[in-house]
Order: C-alpha cells, then sequence, then structure tokens
C-alpha cells in the first residue's frame, strides 16, 4: 500500500452528515426506550425560579403520551430544532456581524499588530496570556456565548501568527470552555449545583482554583506543542488545505495604526464586556440583552470610524452570513433534543443511569458519578439545566455512597463541562461553526487531549473524596 492510499484511509464524514446520523440514532430509540418523567417543582435558587426535578418521583408514562419519531417526523426534527434554538442561533448571526464590523473598522488588526510588534518574535506569549483571560472569563462568570464573537478574531490571529488556524481555534475554545468545567465562582454550574445539593454557596473554591490552573497548565502546554510542530512543519497542521474563512497574513497588520480611533474602538469593546458580564451574572440579562448590547457596541464602533449607515449594515449582513451555516448546524443539533423530550425519554435515561450508579461499590461511587455526569451531558447540555435536572437525584444518592455531596458537585461540573467539548449537542457545534473548523477535525485534534483532562479530573474526584469527607 503506498503511502499516499494510506493517508486516505478513514475519514470522518461532514460534520451535517453526523448530525443527521445522530438524530436517526435517537429516533429508533424514540421507539425503543420506554416512556417516563420525573416530577417537577419551581425553586427560587439564587434568585432564579428554576423546576427542579424531585428525587424519588420518576415513573414511567402511558406510550400514548410518547411522540415516536417517524419517518417524516425525522425530518421535520431538523425544522423544530432550529425553531428551539432560535435564541442560540440569532446570538451566533448576532455575534458574526458585529464583530465583522469591529474587524472591519481595523481597530483589532492595529492592536493586534502593535502587540505583536511590541512582543517581536516573542509573540507566543500572548498565548497564555489570552487563554488566561478567556479562562476565568469562563471560570468565575460563566461567559461562553459572550466569547463567540472573538473567535474568528483568535482564528485569524492564529493564522498570522505562523501557525494555524486551529492554533488561534484552540486558544479561545480551550480557554473559556476549560475555563468553564474548572469552575470557581461560575453562578450556572457552580452555584446552582451547591444550591441545590445543600452545599455552603461557592465553598471548596481554593480546591477547584488548584484544579482550574492544573487543567489550563496542561492544555497550555498541549496547544504550544502543536504550534511548534506547525510553525515547523505547516504540512503536519490538522487543517492543511482547508480555506479558513477569518484567516489573514500577518503582512496586512502593517496598513492599520493603532490610533486613537482604535484605542476608542478598543475601549467601547471592553467596556460592554463589563456591563454584559455584570449583567449576565447579578442582573438577570439573557441573550436579548447580550444581542442588544452586542449591535449598539458595533454601531459605535461605525461611528468612531465615521461610516455610513450602508456601509453599516452591508458589514453587519456580510458578517452574519459568514457564520450562517454554522447557526444552521446548531439548530439541526437541537434536534437531537427535539426527539429525545417529544418522545419523553430524556428522564428515563437519567433514571436509568442513576440507578446503575446506585449499584457501585462505595470505593468506585465518585468516580461512576463523574462518567453518569459527562454522559448526561449529551440530553442535557445546559449547565444550569443539567444541575436542576440531576443534582436533586445525585446529591442524596452521594449520601447513600458514602461520598460528600461536594464531590457530587465537582463530579458535575467535570462531567458537564468537558463534554461540552466533545458531544454534538454541546458547544462544540456552535464554536466549530463560528470559527470554520470542521467538527471532525475538531475531533481529531482535541480527543486525545480529552482523554488526558478526564484522567485528570478522576485523579481530582478521587482527591476531593479525601479532602471533602462525607
Amino acid at each position: 500500500m503506498t503511502k499516499e492510499n494510506k493517508k486516505k484511509g478513514f475519514k470522518l464524514p461532514n460534520t451535517y452528515v453526523i448530525i443527521a446520523i445522530v438524530v436517526l440514532i435517537f429516533a429508533i430509540l424514540s421507539w425503543v426506550v420506554p416512556p417516563g418523567t420525573y416530577d417537577y417543582e419551581k425553586v427560587d435558587i439564587n434568585g432564579t425560579m428554576r423546576n427542579i426535578a424531585i428525587d424519588g418521583t420518576f415513573h414511567y408514562v402511558d406510550e400514548a403520551e410518547q411522540v415516536k419519531t417517524t419517518f417524516l417526523g425525522y425530518f421535520a426534527s431538523f425544522y423544530e430544532g432550529c425553531v428551539s434554538a432560535a435564541d442560540i442561533i440569532f446570538v451566533i448571526l448576532s455575534c458574526g456581524g458585529t464583530f465583522s464590523v469591529l474587524v472591519k473598522t481595523g481597530a483589532f488588526h492595529a492592536g493586534i499588530g502593535a502587540l505583536l510588534k511590541k512582543f517581536g518574535g516573542k509573540d507566543v506569549i500572548l498565548v497564555p496570556v489570552l487563554m488566561a483571560v478567556f479562562a476565568i472569563g469562563g471560570s468565575a462568570f460563566g461567559m461562553l456565548s459572550e466569547f463567540y464573537g472573538f473567535i474568528p478574531l483568535i482564528v485569524g490571529l492564529g493564522v498570522a501568527m505562523g501557525y494555524d488556524a486551529m492554533f488561534g481555534f484552540a486558544i479561545i475554545v480551550l480557554g473559556e470552555y476549560i475555563g468553564f468545567m474548572g469552575a470557581t465562582l461560575n453562578p450556572y454550574t457552580v452555584g446552582v449545583a451547591q444550591a441545590i445539593a445543600g452545599v455552603p454557596l461557592y465553598s471548596g473554591t481554593g480546591f477547584r482554583v488548584l484544579c482550574l490552573v492544573a487543567f489550563m497548565v496542561v492544555c497550555l502546554v498541549y496547544v504550544l506543542r502543536y504550534g511548534k510542530k506547525v510553525k515547523k512543519d505547516p504540512t503536519l497542521s490538522i487543517v492543511y488545505g482547508d480555506e479558513n474563512p477569518h484567516a489573514f497574513d500577518k503582512s496586512e497588520l502593517d496598513q492599520f495604526v493603532f490610533d486613537k480611533k482604535a484605542a476608542l474602538i478598543v475601549l467601547d469593546v471592553v467596556v460592554v464586556l463589563v456591563f454584559l458580564a455584570l449583567g449576565m451574572t447579578q442582573w438577570g440579562w439573557g441573550y436579548g440583552e447580550l444581542c442588544g448590547l452586542f449591535y449598539i457596541m458595533s454601531i459605535v464602533a461605525a461611528l468612531i470610524s465615521g461610516w455610513s449607515a450602508d456601509q453599516y449594515v452591508d458589514t453587519l449582513i456580510a458578517g452574519a452570513k459568514s457564520v450562517f451555516w454554522g447557526a444552521i448546524l446548531t439548530g439541526m443539533a437541537k434536534g437531537i433534543v427535539v426527539v429525545m423530550e417529544a418522545a419523553l425519554i430524556k428522564d428515563t435515561l437519567i433514571f436509568g443511569l442513576a440507578n446503575i450508579l446506585a449499584g457501585v461499590p462505595s470505593a468506585l461511587s465518585a468516580q461512576v458519578m463523574l462518567l453518569v455526569q459527562t454522559l448526561l451531558n449529551f440530553p442535557i447540555s445546559s449547565g444550569s439545566g443539567q444541575a436542576a435536572a440531576t443534582m436533586p437525584i445525585m446529591a442524596p444518592l452521594a449520601d447513600i455512597l458514602g461520598i460528600s455531596r461536594q464531590t457530587a458537585c465537582i463530579a458535575f461540573q467535570f462531567g458537564d463541562g468537558l463534554s461540552n467539548l466533545v458531544w454534538p449537542t454541546g458547544g462544540c457545534v456552535i464554536v466549530c461553526g463560528i470559527g470554520g473548523i470542521p467538527l471532525q477535525k475538531w475531533w481529531k485534534w482535541f480527543l486525545p487531549l480529552a482523554g488526558i483532562i478526564y484522567v485528570m479530573q478522576m485523579i481530582f474526584v478521587g482527591i476531593a473524596g479525601f479532602v471533602f469527607p462525607a
């Protein structure tokens, strides 16, 4: 067999095909898995009313209530998924349009050019700085969608620094998502899970900080090693030969000057992000306010640059077009959840996995809880949603298994966080669509690192059992 033939080998299908296959699998399961549900109650969790599952209330329901996916229903689920995901789809389009405006002003290019000139041949120092910024946002404030607009810019930066699109993509995606996983004060995961479990709010922060630092150091080393390999031989790039829509050459930065206008635009972005962080964590803001602020931010940037209204709108629409198919992919992936919820099998899966956990020896219980939470993040991709659905069951189960509720909370946040970058129902579909990175190539690049991080999670969950005894 020739070297060329070996290279061809097995190739994962297009991302859209992968999502369609996964939806089909769950469509088939809708005919196999019996329908069931927990009873839910509305509870005020840290100032927000949430539907919380009531432990011990799971019951199977009449199959007449189950909507099994038909041949036509399978294809209709993609439409229903897009309707269901309309909020995040609009966020993606808004981010794409807004940051297209900001990038076209040249302010970011000017700022990046100035930084690269300042660091000279040591521009790689930007990598840990940027990853730390995104990690802090994800860990302390639960910021994910707030950073989506920066993805095209950082992807382009990776190429401009002489690496590739995956290098830049990894800087921001690992920063925010691994930061979200190694949550310290994240109100959407730690805050909700601890409140439901009856654990003192934000207790154990010191331990979680140590976990976060360890995770980020490993990610940083992984990214830098990959970057060194690619810079030495570009053909070793996992996206070699792919044309990324956000790539730009380092020489292009020379035409931009970091003047007062550029400084004002950067200040505009910083002010909006500060308000956004406060609004999302303290004032109960949602996607509506996020999109509204992004539009205000882009309008202010256009006014500073002296643009006409037509130039602003044309650029906004062009940016939205560049991420359109990534947004649609997000809606298609939501079709998985649509099928599960119509068939009433989501709670059945939770109940089944909890039962498996109940029969595990106490020495392995914390590890199996981590695995269960990782698996449950497939049908329940929302961090706060997974906490509301699983922690009312997992917290009392932890008492029975002889592990602390604090350890159960840590197992939840780890399981919820890492798999967001693996499961097609999680954030990886969204960020790959925005970043112009094929999902299958992201999996190929990330899965070895995910294995390393999962082993680290197992170790930290084991240590937590000693640090936080039952």
